[in-house]
């Protein structure tokens, strides 16, 4: 936990329902064992989508379909969301949700590995949200970069690793390892790239909110 669990539960406490299907979708994935962003998170991407008002947004990880669906709630009317999922357990689950939603006109769900598939996306997005394999950032980093429209906004979920991530390599579990220096070096590549502003937020597992700078601003 990266913020004091008494502040959490409180700002928990002011957050209201996101509709019957929504809450259906969080109460199977809490039961299941399917992660899904946070409360904190719900209301950051509905914040960002509502101050950027995207035309296009990108996701990388689908899960279930709960992050997507709560995009579409807050996108302009004419918004598509192209989301991807590689699990193949979770990807009819993921499009009954979103059948369920009425948004299945304008999210589309791509099956497949994201490594495979965005080198594979022709299109260009205003607002991208990865939430996706952590070790894997860096690489989906480098894919979308030049997919990002000038002034687009990515998001990175779980970027802290509750908090774990400033602790001594030896402090944490030998399977976490890797993935803690993975995700060190991401964000130190993320605040130094001149392509992007960008900015931590240590709210739920931390993330990250990067703009996408014009040409003149990436030289200055």
């Amino acid at each position: 936990m990266i913020v004091d669990d008494r502040i959490v539960t409180f700002i928990h406490s002011l957050e209201k329902s996101n509709g019957e299907l929504c809450d259906g979708i969080e109460k199977y994935a809490h039961e299941n064992y399917v992660p899904i962003i946070r409360k904190e998170m719900e209301s950051m991407l509905k914040v960002l989508i509502n101050i950027t008002r995207p035309e296009s947004i990108l996701e990388i990880g689908t899960a279930i379909g709960y992050s997507a669906i709560i995009m579409a709630g807050a996108m302009p009317e004419n918004c598509h969301i192209t989301t991807i999922e590689n699990y193949e357990k979770r990807i009819p689950i993921a499009l009954d949700n979103i059948e369920k939603s009425g948004y299945s006109d304008r999210i589309r769900l791509i099956e497949g590995d994201a490594l495979k598939v965005l080198p594979e996306l022709n299109e260009k997005y205003d607002f991208v949200f990865m939430d996706a394999a952590k070790g894997q950032y860096m690489n989906y980093l480098e894919m979308i970069m030049d997919k990002v429209n000038e002034g687009g906004v990515i998001v990175c979920d779980n970027v802290l690793q509750e908090g774990d991530i400033v602790k001594s390599r030896y402090g944490i579990e030998r399977r976490n390892r890797t993935i803690h220096s993975r995700m060190r070096e991401y964000l130190y590549t993320l605040k130094n790239m001149p392509e992007f502003e960008t900015t931590v937020v240590p709210i739920g597992d931390g993330i990250t909110i990067s703009v996408r700078k014009g040409k003149e601003d990436e030289r200055s």
